[in-house]
């Protein structure tokens, strides 16, 4: 692997050629190895901006000709929507296309199964070459992060993440529509309370306890917090017409943890560690189902709560 471990000062919306982005204590270095690209981190990822990291994943990234190469090994993973993962070896390479742009892929990332090392090729044809860009954009940093993140150090879930005033971590799971945003906008009019984000947070463990992470990928609310907290409780949402909290058996939160997930199906180890990982989360902190009423006495009735 490559180690590298230097400081760079921002500078507000001017390009630069090498970042460091932090998510959920994850340090990626992103360095551009070609002299006509520059590098600029973009929309909420710039709340994840460092000035100083010793890189867990390093990436480069270079403009190419993506439309002689070749995909090699075998297809494991079709999105059916951008990407397409195909495995050689100890190696994954991504290959993320557009209708809108042409049959060409206009990003291909090659990376370490290991997660520690990769290279991002990016299409020339279709950017402006005099524009910064940022190799990682979605979908891509999300990829990376849950690929790594399986590899036996947390998990990716579809909720939403709280902190109240005196620094406990909520969480709050639920797919679209179940009311992830509409507590978050609730708890933001609570005094001293922060909401790490509003539609997917991260899930790790350190200090023999569990935490959960801000990530920059919000929802139609926006929040992303570059912030954790210690995870007291999980809530498994579903609106109603009255506050009320269900208790859930083992199995149950299990189940509905894993169906909130963002895992790679396709990597047998990273689908057995996610489940024991969730076996020790739900074992370790309370899990309810929460039926709530969506006004701000759902806030009042989760801050009456006592352990």
């Amino acid at each position: 692997m490559k180690v590298l471990e230097v400081e760079f000062s921002k500078n507000h919306g001017k390009a630069l050629d090498r970042v460091f982005v932090r998510i959920a204590d994850i340090d990626f270095a992103i360095v551009s190895i070609d002299p006509a690209m520059k590098i600029q981190i973009q929309g909420a990822t710039q709340n994840f901006l460092v000035h100083k990291a010793t890189p867990d994943v390093f990436i480069e990234a270079r403009w190419d000709d993506l439309s002689a190469m070749e995909l090699e090994g075998q297809k494991i993973f079709d999105s059916n929507a951008v990407w397409q993962l195909y495995q050689r070896d100890n190696i994954y390479m991504f290959s993320l296309s557009s209708k809108a742009l042409g049959s060409i892929p206009y990003k291909i990332a090659r990376i370490q199964k290991d997660l520690l090392w990769g290279e991002v090729l990016l299409h020339h044809a279709y950017f402006d070459p005099d524009k910064s860009i940022y190799p990682l954009e979605y979908p891509l940093d999300e990829l990376l992060i849950t690929n790594f993140l399986a590899m036996g150090r947390g998990a990716e879930v579809h909720a939403c993440g709280v902190v109240d005033a005196q620094g406990n971590g909520h969480l709050f799971l639920g797919q679209s529509e179940a009311g992830k945003t509409t507590l978050a906008r609730l708890w933001q009019k609570e005094k001293g309370a922060r909401i790490l984000s509003d539609d997917r947070i991260i899930l790790r463990q350190k200090d023999e306890r569990f935490w959960i992470y801000g990530t920059p990928w919000h929802g139609e609310a926006g929040f992303a917090l570059p912030e954790q907290a210690p995870l007291t409780r999980i809530y498994f949402l579903q609106k109603g017409q009255e506050n009320e909290l269900i208790s859930q058996r083992t199995t149950e939160a299990m189940a509905r943890l894993f169906s909130c997930s963002f895992l790679p199906f396709y990597n047998p180890e990273a689908l057995e560690f996610t489940l024991g990982f969730f076996e020790e989360v739900v074992k370790a902190v309370p899990c309810h189902k929460l039926r709530f009423f969506p006004d701000k006495h759902a806030v009042e009735f989760i801050q009456g709560l006592r352990e």
